[in-house]
């Protein structure tokens, strides 16, 4: 069997070498509490608020604005429901997306049980929000809306600076889920009209299981979890510090070779496509043609099933997914396309390359050779 290709880093990526060295100590050495007040401790509270600073400089952001967490699920959650409850004396109405990561939409199913009402928000056939739809959502008794900042399985982004500065004229908070985005696209703080924006470690070569929450100054916020003084009252529990620390070292890297990487992500994708067009398969991409994230390819191969693709490919040492990785164990059509209304075809053949540090153009454009015998084989039968 030759080497597989991974095109699956929007699921998870291979954490840095850089990150596993500059980690190993902080398992080993400096395995203090930051909470003690020690000298252990007081060098792991050192370590722990230099990682935050580094994090922070690359959000342009305050340093004290960030909660660390267990990974985006939590940060979501947090968002989501600390947000609402610290504002549900003004209202009970809170406003999403179809087609939001179901760490979102869980929660917000959560809030729904506890008497809040939620509205979700259709997309156009390019998984975007229009601006419109929104505008007409909002009501007096409106407190919170979380919109994601670049789609996980599409790769679509939404309009965040408009919705933003809609939302700040109407003193509603505004959450969003920059999983995606963070390491791919320049995130300020200081310009970017939100008030929480979800992050995680593991989506850019940093460890799996640590996270963070940037939550503004002065934006009320109710805490999930207690039991613990961390995180400035925000959240209990002993810091993941070998993984902050990780965490702080995969930002660092991501912010020296963005660029690179996003230029490298655009032409894997142009290679693709022009090694389909080429070949005169059926395909249609899948999310908008141009605001769009750089390393997710979202396909339809017309004709054929999403398991029947991914088993073949999986054959010829090619690694994709159907889509988010929470839901692609099971047969379930994806709730994104769904919302999309691409039609059953289009819908039931998708496919969702994504790409990452390990990927180069010859890689990306040996696999697009592959799949394209793989669907002129299947498109036959």
């Amino acid at each position: 069997m030759s080497e597989m290709i991974y095109f699956d880093h929007a699921a998870t990526t291979p954490v840095h070498p850089r990150v596993v060295e500059v980690m190993t100590p902080y398992l080993t050495q400096v395995f203090g509490n930051p909470s003690s007040v020690h000298g252990f401790g007081r060098k792991a509270r050192q370590a722990l608020e230099q990682a935050r600073d580094a994090i922070a400089r690359y959000l342009d952001a305050d340093p004290q604005s960030l909660i660390f967490t267990s990974g985006g699920t939590e940060a979501d959650n947090m968002a989501v429901i600390g947000g609402a409850l610290a504002h549900q004396e003004k209202g009970r109405h809170v406003i999403t997306t179809q087609i939001e990561h179901h760490a979102v939409l869980h929660a917000c199913e959560y809030l729904q049980n506890l008497g809040f009402e939620i509205t979700y928000l259709p997309v156009d056939d390019t998984g975007s929000v229009r601006m419109s739809d929104l505008i007409n959502a909002v009501r007096d008794d409106t407190v919170l809306v979380s919109i994601m900042y670049g789609n996980n399985e599409v790769g679509t982004i939404q309009p965040i600076e408009e919705i933003g500065r809609f939302l700040q004229e109407r003193s509603i908070v505004f959450h969003t889920d920059a999983v995606q985005a963070f390491g791919v696209l320049p995130l300020s703080m200081r310009e970017l009209p939100v008030d929480m924006l979800s992050v995680s470690a593991h989506k850019i070569n940093g460890p799996k299981g640590v996270g963070a929450l940037y939550l503004r100054k002065n934006t009320a916020f109710s805490p999930l979890l207690h039991g613990g003084s961390q995180e400035r009252k925000r959240r209990a529990g002993t810091e993941n510090l070998a993984g902050i620390v990780g965490f702080a070292e995969a930002v660092r890297i991501a912010s020296e070779e963005r660029v690179e990487r996003v230029a490298k992500y655009k032409e894997i994708k142009e290679t693709m496509l022009t090694i389909w067009r080429e070949a005169g398969i059926r395909y249609q991409v899948n999310g908008h043609p141009e605001h769009v994230m750089p390393h997710i390819l979202n396909v339809s191969f017309l004709g054929i099933q999403t398991e029947t693709m991914l088993m073949n490919m999986d054959l010829a040492s090619i690694a994709a997914s159907s889509g988010s990785a929470c839901t692609s164990g099971s047969l379930e059509l994806s709730h994104v396309l769904k919302a999309m209304n691409l039609g059953d075809e289009r819908a039931h053949s998708a496919i969702r390359f994504s790409f990452g540090i390990t990927n180069s153009v010859e890689e990306a454009a040996r696999a697009a050779g592959k799949v394209a015998q793989i669907v002129k084989r299947l498109q036959k039968e």
